[in-house]
């Protein structure tokens, strides 16, 4: 049993770090939280403000913080793949570069998700030949360039240097609370909801009739903030990669209509035709700062709360997404969230902090 536990959570602002922050606090860990502006609201957690693509920031920022555990939870999105190629894979190393000399570090987890099977955002399931579904880690590489792949080889290049353990952890749609993220859909779709009721217009689905009629999964920030943890002090999950989902697998044409009652809004599936959340929720703003001022709402601008260029890839795939969790299940993780409620406790915890209506 580890007696000394100190995390570095890189990335503490964004929904999985802030979750993570809260899992590790409540069992024991010390705990660090590096951002750009790392959150100051977490009780208990000790906020490290640096560049992570300046390595003399990071040197300076992490002087006096000597991690026993890193969990990499952050990436920044690039117009091209090449760019988050070099950007991505440069944050992952430059963290550890900066950690090596203290010799500390025992174990590094990496957060990637499932572009691993399905490609980056420039080729998002699309040509060729759709990956067979449900996805299990053994698959292959795709022979594509794919900043999740440069990232991994960052962690495996440094645990070969430096003796630390590593796990990859791969979630699906991440369902969970953050401001300003750039892959938000629990709070896309909860913004979206009340633009309709506001304006009177129907909750319509904006997807694919491949998403809309097949199985799907998404992955609870609180369930992979406990996988990650329970990675982190498991032998048997070493080095080793997971992934991580609910649990359980749902079809949009059942939840949508149940995610629009929580709202009181008119439910309108599949149709035939496409409708994008980006042309749906365009022009929104104003609408949105209106409801921002009637209800002294805590973040008046649109785009610090919606995603919805993220939520159409997501929701306009053309193949059904499902994700196979029994390798971690076989090594003792039995961690299981009924999306619903991930859903219904999220508006609600929105709701509770004037985030939405």
């Amino acid at each position: 049993m580890m007696t000394n536990k100190t995390a570095l959570i890189v990335g503490a602002s964004g929904i999985v770090g802030s979750n993570l922050a809260h899992e590790l606090l409540t069992t024991g860990w010390t705990v660090y939280g590096l951002a750009r502006r790392p959150p100051q609201h977490i009780l208990g957690l000790h906020p490290v403000a640096a560049d992570l693509l300046d390595p003399t920031s990071l040197e300076v920022a992490l002087t006096d913080v000597n991690p026993t555990h890193v969990f990499i939870t952050t990436w920044m999105r690039q117009d091209t793949e090449t760019e988050n190629i070099r950007v991505n894979g440069a944050l992952v190393r430059n963290i550890l570069a900066a950690l090596s000399p203290k010799k500390t570090v025992q174990h590094v987890a990496l957060v990637t998700g499932l572009k691993h099977y399905l490609g980056p955002f420039e080729a998002y399931a699309k040509g060729g030949t759709l990956p067979a579904t449900p996805f299990r880690e053994e698959q292959p590489r795709l022979a594509i360039d794919n900043f999740y792949y440069a990232q991994e080889d960052e962690v495996y290049a440094a645990a070969a240097r430096d003796g630390f353990s590593w796990s990859i952890h791969r979630p699906h749609t991440i369902i969970g609370k953050a401001v300003g993220n750039l892959m938000n859909m629990g709070t896309t779709l909860a913004v979206y909801a009340n633009i309709c009721k506001e304006t009177g217009q129907p909750f319509q689905w904006p997807g694919s009739e491949a998403q809309w009629n097949g199985l799907s999964d998404v992955t609870d920030a609180r369930i992979i903030a406990k996988q990650l943890a329970w990675a982190a002090t498991t032998p048997a999950a070493r080095n080793e990669a997971f992934n991580i989902v609910n649990g359980d697998y749902f079809r949009w044409s059942w939840l949508w209509p149940r995610l629009a009652a929580w709202f009181g809004v008119e439910a309108r599936g599949f149709d035939g035709t496409v409708h994008p959340l980006e042309v749906q929720m365009a022009g929104s703003e104003a609408t949105w700062q209106a409801l921002a001022e009637r209800h002294q709402l805590a973040v008046s601008e649109l785009s610090q709360l919606a995603s919805p260029w993220h939520t159409d890839l997501d929701l306009g795939r053309p193949l059904e997404v499902m994700t196979d969790m029994t390798k971690s299940r076989k090594l003792g993780f039995y961690e299981y969230q009924p999306t619903e409620d991930s859903f219904f406790d999220l508006f609600a915890q929105l709701r509770q902090d004037r985030l939405i209506p």
